[in-house]
């Protein structure tokens, strides 16, 4: 071989995998932001119809969702951006550092809503009536954010995304806060003399719930930025992957780092130990090809030549 060689090229479906997972998790992001907008609008005209404090502070919780997931999007995209030379790695830690905010907004705003909600129990006067009907307009809420909930979380799983859980998580939140508020109106119904304080307990168990929450999202998001190891699945998908590339005898260490939309890989192959250097140096391209192919999340691998030896390991 008179010159080195190039590098092998990846196939065009990986380049395309990456984009449709980007393109899945903005559409799903910008689908939430419809719903919550549309309850927003819903519920404040319900708190016209009706005056009730809780559907207030149920519609000004979903504009605040809106703020955030907005948020989201600009980090979602900034994730996307490739490597350059101060960030030889990509960017792809905005997706989790964006998670981890809304997890700690969550376990901020939890906390500031269970300290009010309790203070409120004794400043309130539990004799104020809310309107029988009232409870229709969260029921309504609570519903279409159920959905919107499971089309988020099934988009963040199959794209591997905590950041767009976390966001997901913030619906099954809002639904919760509606299925209390729905409880609390349609019992005020039948008890009006109680109803401030029913609705009132609720509040502080939404809040408590929003709490843990926080907590949860926070740590999956923190322990990407931390290069917390990944799956056991995720190795076993790269050792599999490695193996089919002709020449490698078998693996030794594997590294994975995984955060956002991307992963990157460091492998020991163990190859002949009479092959040229330019041999193992094809294979180890080889071995990067059947990587990416088999995970596309994979935007670098790097990979180490050992020699096989049977009965070594």
């Amino acid at each position: 071989m008179s010159r080195y060689p190039k590098p092998l090229a990846l196939p065009a479906d990986v380049y395309a995998s990456r984009a449709k997972r980007h393109k899945e998790v903005v559409k799903a992001v910008q689908f939430g932001v419809k719903v919550r907008l549309a309850i927003i609008v819903f519920e404040f005209i319900g708190v016209i119809l009706i005056n009730s404090s809780a559907l207030f502070l149920d519609a000004v919780s979903s504009l605040l969702d809106v703020m955030t997931s907005l948020f989201l999007v600009f980090c979602i995209k900034m994730a996307q951006r490739p490597p350059d030379r101060n960030h030889p790695f990509g960017h792809g830690r905005y997706e989790p550092l964006g998670g981890l905010l809304l997890g700690l907004l969550l376990l901020v705003l939890g906390s500031v809503m269970s300290v009010q909600q309790v203070l409120g129990i004794f400043q309130e006067s539990l004799y104020r009536h809310i309107h029988p009907l009232a409870w229709l307009f969260p029921a309504i809420a609570m519903g279409v954010l159920e959905i919107a909930y499971r089309i988020l979380m099934h988009t963040a799983k199959q794209e591997h995304s905590p950041a767009l859980a976390a966001d997901a998580v913030h619906y099954r939140v809002d639904s919760l806060t509606s299925l209390f508020a729905t409880i609390a109106l349609g019992t005020a119904a039948f008890l009006p003399e109680w109803s401030v304080l029913i609705d009132q307990m609720g509040a502080i168990s939404i809040a408590l719930f929003m709490i843990v929450v926080g907590v949860l999202a926070t740590r999956d998001n923190f322990h990407q930025l931390m290069d917390r190891a990944p799956d056991a699945k995720f190795f076993k998908l790269v050792r599999e992957a490695a193996l089919k590339a002709a020449g490698v005898e078998g693996t030794e260490k594997i590294r994975i780092q995984q955060y956002g939309p991307d992963a990157h890989v460091d492998i020991d192959i163990e190859v002949n130990p009479r092959l040229s250097v330019a041999k193992a140096h094809e294979i180890s391209q080889q071995v990067r090809i059947e990587i990416q192919k088999a995970w596309p999340a994979v935007r670098d691998v790097t990979v180490h030549i050992e020699p096989y030896y049977a009965g070594d390991h």
